[in-house]
């Protein structure tokens, strides 16, 4: 009846870690997982909402709501396609609408699909607000133009200060969520060793642990006569 399920164990720390080795008895190895699992918890919700809020920020900073010339305007990359790509060309001028209306965020004042026609880099700017708006902004050299301290005139590869700040702060959104993600790794890694670990324990439990009941015969001077014998064994 002392025996432990090497089944029943694996299943209670695969749900939480630390379980299946209290139901062993092997209480300091389930206070070790049940704090890693705490710890890898709260690092990969503490991480992802840094990154979450980094994420805010740098998006906050490229629209830049207060400053009405924008750090990043789709209307300023709209009219450097137009100068530097097609030399002032009057059909696409034409064609890229731009309102006139400055009261208007630069993301509504742009014909959006005429912009992506237009375009002569390697990616389309996705629309205004995507997660692949903001991350393109920062990460190709083709939108430079957009940013509101560039001067580089058709050579785009320069890169100006607002640019590379706006990078380093999408850079450290990212490594907020790449250490929340190994986090949530580490999760997964930790219930499945503590399943494992569960599994083992019971079974050197059930080794520790040995009570036999026999009939062993004993030979007398008259014959034999069998006795019942009760044995007990616990290893350590």
């Amino acid at each position: 009846p002392g025996k432990k399920s090497p089944v029943l164990s694996g299943v209670l720390s695969a749900i939480l870690p630390g379980t299946g080795q209290f139901y062993n008895e092997d209480y300091w190895i389930a206070g070790v997982f049940v704090v890693i699992e705490a710890a890898l918890i709260t690092t990969a919700v503490v991480y992802d909402n840094k990154g979450d809020d980094q994420t805010e920020y740098f998006e906050s900073y490229a629209d830049d709501y207060t400053n009405p010339d924008h750090n990043w305007s789709v209307v300023r990359y709209a009219e450097w396609l137009v100068e530097y790509e097609y030399n002032n060309d009057q059909d696409l001028l034409n064609r890229i609408v731009i309102s006139d209306d400055e009261s208007l965020p630069p993301w509504e004042r742009v014909n959006w699909a005429e912009l992506n026609e237009a375009e002569t880099g390697s990616h389309n700017l996705p629309p205004h607000g995507e997660q692949q708006y903001y991350e393109l902004i920062g990460k190709y050299h083709q939108y430079s133009g957009g940013w509101n301290d560039y001067t580089g005139g058709a050579n785009n590869s320069q890169i100006s200060p607002n640019y590379e700040y706006y990078s380093g702060q999408r850079g450290l959104a990212n490594d907020y969520y790449n250490t929340s993600s190994t986090a949530i790794m580490g999760v997964y890694i930790n219930h499945v060793l503590s399943a494992a670990e569960a599994v083992w324990g019971a079974t050197r439990f059930n080794k520790n642990l040995a009570v036999n009941f026999r009939v062993e015969p004993y030979n007398t001077a008259t014959g034999t006569e069998l006795v019942p014998t009760l044995k007990f064994r616990y290893s350590f």
